[in-house]
């Protein structure tokens, strides 16, 4: 996302938009955009300096680390921002700012589960497993003869 400086007024600028996916080369390890990067940022130029806030999202497919199925989660982004001192071009890229945010929003193991809108598989599977053990504990318990 590149930013013309002569075009942003006094007052700042507000962009709202949608950009192409900014980790493409991630798709190798298993994070793939499902669809473009929507932002809302508000941009000025103070002192030499650009300032930017705003927030943005990016929806990826992940794989779940639990039952390995690929879902969809929005890395999100609400409080985006930057200030960065001006050195001469005319346009500035946020591209790479916005990239090292979305890289540090991604989820380091992510689970189909987190957002708490469905049930992980593996996770039913091992909460079922474990219930199933304790009705045996509890049975063998049932069965113990006590002399009074």
């Amino acid at each position: 996302m590149k930013v013309h400086l002569k075009q942003i007024p006094p007052e700042g600028l507000h962009l709202e938009g949608e950009e192409d996916c900014l980790i493409p080369e991630l798709e190798a390890e298993g994070v793939r955009c499902v669809g473009p990067m929507q932002y809302k940022i508000d941009i000025g130029v103070s002192e030499g300096s650009l300032w930017a806030n705003g927030l943005f999202k990016q929806p990826v497919e992940l794989t779940c680390v639990a039952c390995l199925e690929k879902f969809v989660h929005d890395i999100k982004v609400p409080a985006f921002a930057l200030h960065t001192e001006l050195h001469g071009p005319e346009t500035v890229d946020l591209g790479p700012f916005m990239r090292e945010d979305i890289l540090l929003n991604l989820p380091a193991h992510p689970r189909c589960d987190r957002e708490g809108e469905r049930v992980c598989k593996a996770a039913a599977a091992i909460a079922a497993a474990a219930e199933t053990k304790r009705k045996a504990d509890w049975s063998a318990l049932d069965k113990l003869k006590l002399r009074k």
